[in-house]
């Protein structure tokens, strides 16, 4: 089981609140700083895109998460003495063709609902492509979008899944706390402030989608292909003026945005279907034990010394066998 795999490091639960608390205090610092700022976040990204360039603030927004995964796996290898791959996964190695089947599940599916949209809607769109800007853009995404995501997959679904897991004896309560924090984390995004906080919506219920795809599937490998394939393929493909990743992308999205009920679709339509479509590939079963289930420590079977006869015999004074005949 996923969350058990903790206990396959040296336990100590204070070891699990050392970077989960340093990340959120930045957060909350970054969002105070957000609030209290006399410049909107949208003026802001604009003025230091127009100072630095596109791909530069790309690079200063994500180059800190980007190191933020070395840390996570460096203290789960050197302070935990985990695995890392017992940190990722429950299976005997990390499984790279699910990572790489949830990339192109997700990654197809948005390219296929962008489209849809410009061709609905091609007044809200403006191609955007110049090759040069594109291929710069490309390459930092590759390199660092992944690391990006793959931090927050870490921290959030594997380092804070499995220690409030082992604190908590249960499995629903990360699954609510993990979803609810990875939701919050996402308060200082622009879009939060263009379209209120009902986008909260959107954030939580992604968050609680990667958890169940997480515990359903034992391991981490389906949310970090899911998560690098909505960033990438979204920064790639599609911006505006008042998203986080603001790049040299194809198109560029120009319409007024409005919070509508089109934010639950994702949530209440699209997730499910993939959960669906995942739980009948992995053959996934036992949904109640899975997501609500106890997280008890394995059994550890002692070992057991083997009878030497000789010295049994000696403990009831009997003489002992001449090997010798």
């Amino acid at each position: 089981m996923y969350i058990e795999q903790g206990y396959k490091g040296k336990i100590g639960l204070w070891k699990y609140w050392i970077i989960p608390c340093s990340f959120i205090g930045f957060m909350i610092f970054n969002y105070v700083l957000t609030i209290m700022s006399p410049i909107n976040v949208e003026d802001s990204m604009k003025q230091m895109i127009d100072a630095l360039g596109s791909n530069m603030v790309l690079i200063i927004l994500l180059l800190p998460l980007a190191i933020g995964l070395f840390v996570v796996l460096g203290w789960t290898k050197l302070v935990h003495s985990q695995t890392i791959t017992s940190l990722t996964t429950s299976r005997n190695k990390i499984d790279w063709k699910r990572i790489f089947f949830s990339f192109a599940v997700w990654g197809g599916l948005t390219i296929i609902l962008t489209m849809i949209g410009v061709y609905i809607s091609p007044e809200d769109y403006v191609l955007n492509f110049n090759l040069k800007p594109f291929l710069i853009l490309a390459l930092i995404g590759i390199i660092l979008i992944p690391l990006q995501t793959s931090f927050e997959e870490y921290l959030f679904r594997g380092h804070m899944m499995q220690g409030i897991g082992i604190m908590a004896k249960n499995r629903w309560v990360p699954l609510v706390i993990t979803s609810v924090l990875f939701g919050l984390m996402h308060l200082a995004n622009p879009e939060v402030e263009k379209l209120g906080y009902g986008i909260m919506v959107y954030y939580i219920g992604t968050g609680f989608f990667l958890g169940i795809l997480t515990l359903m599937d034992e391991g981490l490998e389906l949310a970090l292909g899911f998560h690098a394939a909505n960033n990438l393929v979204g920064a790639l493909l599609m911006t505006a003026d008042w998203t986080a990743f603001q790049t040299d992308s194809i198109y560029r999205d120009i319409s007024d945005p409005v919070l509508g009920w089109d934010v639950l679709v994702p949530v209440l339509v699209i997730f499910p279907i993939i959960l669906f479509l995942f739980s009948k590939k992995y053959q996934w079963t036992d949904w109640k034990e899975r997501l609500a289930g106890k997280v008890e420590p394995p059994i550890v079977q002692k070992e057991v010394k083997p009878i030497d006869l000789n010295d049994s015999l000696i403990e009831h004074n009997y003489p002992k066998s001449d090997t010798n005949g």
